[in-house]
């Protein structure tokens, strides 16, 4: 298959792209590319796509990458030309992710970091396409005092039989498969190591605390934190993260993993408050127990990022974080309507 595209515009194939981040990425796609969005809906949703659904460049196939993806086999790709053009980027981000029903989705998840990675990378193999994977800063393990600052050449440790074993190994073991696919298949395969990031689309009720913030004080309740007042963390706007994605993607071959995220600390119970005053909410802030899946986690080290893909994270949080009160604002009628339905 030919490297780049050999009609009008290439042909980019988005794995999870109907997920928070994955949505996104969709949409800053399609000002120069067609771009095909695969999802099975286990922890995303198709009101991520709904506008892009109207967008000719768009095309959305429902499928679970533990099986193989034939792209030929849809006709609806024809007008992409794909049996003729192949693919010529693919990002992977299908990994399930619930911070409430984590035990609900071991299995789709420990299956999505070993299975469906195997297929995403087959597929590159297939259409020489540059490849980009959707890895996590969990593959450092847990923060510490004495080492809060990850870079990428750290190597993290923690429990691979434990509960979240499936996640963060999961995650770790993905990373040696793309590795030893570039090796092995000459391919242009890279790792984003992405850090905690926000911004519209996140899912609701589901632990995800700043879309929770949000709507928790535009209806006067109690803002949880799961936690105590030294949780804390560092946030990347989607938008940002989006930006830092496609930059890795454009760079050359052998770059291997990078970090993407802010190195900013922030505690969470500040962010609370800004929310609070954003809104102008009465709401008040309440501790509970820590989520399996919401733990502290280190801090990029940004130094390859800057210097090899000349990115930074430029939205400042008070920004972002208005962003994400305007979307929970406009669309409280639709979640007050998924709140009823819980």
């Amino acid at each position: 298959m030919p490297k780049g595209p050999i009609f009008e515009k290439k042909n980019v194939l988005v794995l999870g792209g109907a997920g928070f981040l994955g949505s996104h990425l969709c949409e800053k796609l399609l000002h120069d590319s067609h771009v095909i969005c695969v999802d099975a809906f286990i922890g995303s949703s198709e009101r991520n796509i709904d506008l892009l659904l109207r967008n000719p460049d768009f095309e959305f196939i429902r499928h679970d990458m533990t099986v193989p993806l034939e792209l030929e086999s849809f006709k609806e790709l024809d007008r992409f030309r794909v049996k003729f053009q192949g693919v010529q980027e693919i990002y992977n981000l299908a990994c399930p992710t619930s911070a409430k029903n984590f035990d609900k989705i071991r299995v789709a998840t420990v299956t999505a970091n070993s299975l469906a990675v195997k297929n995403a990378l087959d597929l590159a193999v297939k259409y020489n396409a540059r490849f980009v994977h959707g890895s996590t800063s969990v593959v450092y393990g847990p923060r510490t005092s004495a080492h809060p600052m990850f870079a990428e050449t750290d190597l993290g440790t923690f429990d691979h039989l434990g509960p979240r074993g499936c996640y963060d190994e999961g995650k770790r073991f993905a990373e040696t498969m793309v590795a030893t696919y570039a090796d092995a298949q000459n391919l242009d395969a890279k790792i984003a190591r992405i850090f905690r990031t926000y911004g519209p689309r996140q899912r609701l009720f589901d632990g995800e605390m700043i879309p929770d913030f949000a709507v928790d004080a535009l209806d006067g309740r109690d803002l949880v934190i799961y936690g105590d007042e030294t949780f804390s963390t560092s946030l990347t706007y989607a938008s940002d993260m989006v930006e830092g994605l496609t930059k890795l993607m454009a760079a050359p071959a052998g770059i291997g993993a990078v970090n993407l995220g802010s190195d900013e600390e922030i505690k969470l119970v500040d962010v609370a408050r800004k929310i609070i005053a954003l809104t102008g909410s009465r709401s008040q802030i309440r501790f509970e127990a820590p989520l399996l899946f919401i733990t502290p986690l280190g801090l990029p080290d940004l130094t390859k990022a800057k210097e090899r893909l000349g990115w930074i994270p430029l939205t400042r949080l008070e920004d972002g974080l208005a962003k994400a009160v305007d979307y929970a604002r406009a669309n409280k009628a639709l979640i007050d309507t998924m709140r009823n339905s819980e």
